[in-house]
């Protein structure tokens, strides 16, 4: 029998709408656009990130959170912005216009170095526009060492303090070891987990796996 996906949307639209209906998720997306990510990788991060947004099993788990979703480019130690602002993901309409913005997003810089501390520092802060949301979660990417700014492992304590995880993909297209430096340097929070991607080719199903681990509360035992 079901819904179909149209009706569907419109009953979580009116579970959205009530008081009752808290946000479960508050989630920033932070993308390394740093000079090691050239014209085409950057292209298939965004074109990736928003093909998993998209998801079906990711979005209908985003609506159903009620979840805030922000989107961060970051590079150099002075150089991180928020590109997509808090929104407020209720609908499937929602979900795939903010999908639709991530693909579109034009890249703010090209040829600065690897900021990783002052990326979560940045990230860490947004969160105050969203404090009415049960759970705070960073999702970082990267292809490289952080060498620039202050070590992310200080901002770890911080980001425990405000109950905020953060989890990442380490893109190790030139850096082999990333997985591990991700392991020890910048994940951080009860369940923090990193997912690999070989290459950028395959950033965009390694981001999918990674979002449906996040948002639909899987353990580390599913990864």
């Amino acid at each position: 029998m079901g819904f179909g996906l149209r009706a569907l949307s419109g009953f979580l639209g009116l579970l959205a709408s009530s008081p009752a209906f808290a946000c479960d998720l508050a989630l920033v997306l932070a993308v390394d656009v740093s000079g090691s990510v050239d014209k085409s990788e950057y292209r298939t991060q965004m074109d990736g990130l928003a093909a998993a947004l998209r998801d079906s099993v990711v979005s209908e788990a985003l609506v159903l959170a009620n979840a805030e979703l922000t989107l961060i480019q970051w590079t150099g130690s002075t150089r991180q912005k928020i590109t997509i602002p808090w929104t407020t993901i209720d609908s499937f309409t929602a979900s795939d216009n903010f999908a639709t913005r991530v693909a579109g997003d034009p890249r703010v810089w090209r040829n600065y170095s690897t900021a990783i501390g002052e990326a979560l520092d940045f990230s860490m802060a947004a969160f105050k526009d969203v404090p009415h949301c049960t759970r705070h979660l960073i999702d970082l990417s990267g292809d490289g060492l952080s060498n620039e700014g202050i070590d992310p492992k200080t901002v770890h304590q911080a980001l425990k303090d405000a109950g905020i995880i953060v989890n990442a993909i380490a893109i190790e297209a030139s850096e082999p070891e990333l997985t591990a430096y991700f392991y020890e340097h910048v994940i951080t929070g009860e369940g923090a987990f990193v997912v690999s991607a070989a290459s950028f080719e395959e950033y965009p199903s390694r981001i999918r796996k990674k979002l449906l681990r996040e948002v639909t509360h899987q353990t580390a035992e599913n990864q």
